[in-house]
């Protein structure tokens, strides 16, 4: 436990406890407490400070763990979810989700991305990863209603057959549209931009490279799809003459900071690629068992890749929930390898908070409960029939937990959920404005 070394007159924000506090997501949950002052944490451990909290809230019988971090969250897709059921990739993409974007309207988009955000805090998640959609401005009207943070990009593509005529943008419009967007959002309030390809299908490697040093120079991420399919590794080899993630090991843009989404299809020589360039890779297990196949995660934590949990889109996954992508991706690699010790629940919860954290270069800020973090936590109530008995509070997270489970949540010491209630937003009328913009958009597809 840390402790702070507060000033007794000084009083606190918020004084959470007494209660089971995960500080650690390696380690099992201990009885303490957690004091917040300006969105910070400030003190962690068995017993209060003396110092007068504006604010208490009781914590009997509730478990005290950092916010979930979404590496992959399509917001703009939360209107479709259902339109691409059942069909293979190219299908689900060429012929259901790029005439579904180009029917969204910007209004569209905000309302998708709040919904989306409702969806999150529900299910205890506060940071997500965007990797982009047309109409960011809406996007991230959305997310900053509902108040969480976010990692803002545009879905970009320079090349390749089968584009929508909306989004055909040459090289430089593709740059231009990006670094406009990062000049109006990349700081503002929780929102970072962050740059991201779509495919190696539609991004040129100079569209990859400009990228990438866009990226640095901005102190953000990259984000890409990356081996998503066997057709991917193919067309990579026919058009770059290797297969996609030894390409981008080529180009030189793999590292800390370039944060490949799926990596399904990767061989023995790139894992160790992945894990040499400390490139981290979001693993997305629903979608990937419903569109893409199963992918070696135990592996690339065995060979030291940073590995982070993401939702990726409703139309993909139908289930936008952190809780049940952690319970997933512990079963499917316990199912492959036929070995349960494999992906303990320490390590996926570690998977969804502060590998997430790392992953998306926030590892200083956000995935525990440490004094100096920022105060992104959330209240489990395990008194209810699937949580009980709680003999193993820190496995139930995972095997266990559900998203009713999830109290309340708060996201830089701010309450986003207080007693199952969002706090932010009218979440009966996003979901009605949500409905009815849906039925429009399928009319108009």
């Amino acid at each position: 436990m840390n402790h702070a070394d507060p000033d007794p007159a000084s009083p606190v924000d918020l004084r959470l406890g007494p209660g089971l506090v995960l500080s650690d997501p390696r380690q099992a949950p201990t009885p303490g407490w957690v004091e917040i002052v300006g969105g910070r944490i400030h003190h962690v451990g068995p017993e209060p400070t003396p110092a007068v909290a504006i604010e208490a809230v009781s914590l009997h019988d509730r478990i005290v763990i950092p916010a979930l971090v979404n590496t992959h969250c399509h917001t703009s897709q939360q209107l479709g979810r259902g339109l691409a059921d059942d069909v293979d990739l190219l299908t689900w993409l060429h012929d259901r989700i790029w005439p579904y974007e180009i029917a969204l309207t910007e209004a569209d988009a905000e309302v998708s991305a709040a919904l989306c955000a409702i969806e999150q805090v529900r299910s205890g998640t506060t940071t997500i990863a965007d990797p982009g959609g047309r109409h960011v401005d809406g996007m991230a009207r959305g997310l900053e209603a509902v108040g969480i943070r976010a990692f803002l990009g545009r879905s970009t593509m320079d090349s390749g057959d089968g584009r929508p005529a909306l989004d055909c943008d040459d090289l430089a419009e593709a740059l231009d549209r990006q670094d406009d967007l990062a000049r109006r959002w990349h700081g503002r309030g929780r929102m970072r931009f962050s740059y991201t390809l779509r495919t190696i299908f539609n991004c040129s490697d100079e569209l990859i490279v400009a990228t990438a040093e866009r990226a640095a120079a901005l102190g953000t991420v990259v984000q890409m799809h990356v081996a998503e399919v066997p057709e991917e590794l193919s067309f990579s080899l026919s058009t770059r003459g290797a297969t996609t993630v030894r390409h981008l090991g080529s180009l030189g843009v793999l590292g800390p900071r370039f944060l490949a989404v799926h990596a399904t299809w990767v061989d023995d020589d790139e894992i160790a690629l992945l894990a040499a360039t400390r490139t981290p890779v979001s693993h997305n297990a629903g979608s990937n068992l419903k569109i893409l196949g199963v992918p070696r995660v135990a592996e690339w934590i065995e060979a030291g890749v940073v590995v982070a949990l993401g939702t990726d889109g409703a139309p993909s996954n139908n289930r936008m929930s952190m809780i049940d992508e952690m319970w997933l991706a512990s079963l499917t690699q316990k199912g492959r390898r036929v070995d349960p010790t494999v992906l303990p629940a320490g390590e996926v919860l570690a998977m969804a908070t502060t590998g997430g954290a790392k992953a998306l270069g926030l590892a200083d800020e956000i995935g525990r409960i440490e004094v100096g973090m920022a105060a992104d936590l959330v209240i489990v109530d395990p008194r209810t029939a699937n949580m009980s008995p709680l003999h193993d509070p820190h496995a139930a997270l995972v095997t266990s937990m559900k998203s009713e489970n999830v109290e309340s949540v708060l996201c830089e010491g701010q309450w986003l959920m207080r007693d199952r209630v969002i706090t932010t937003v009218d979440e009966a009328a996003v979901i009605d404005e949500a409905r009815s913009r849906a039925a429009a958009i399928r009319s108009r597809m």
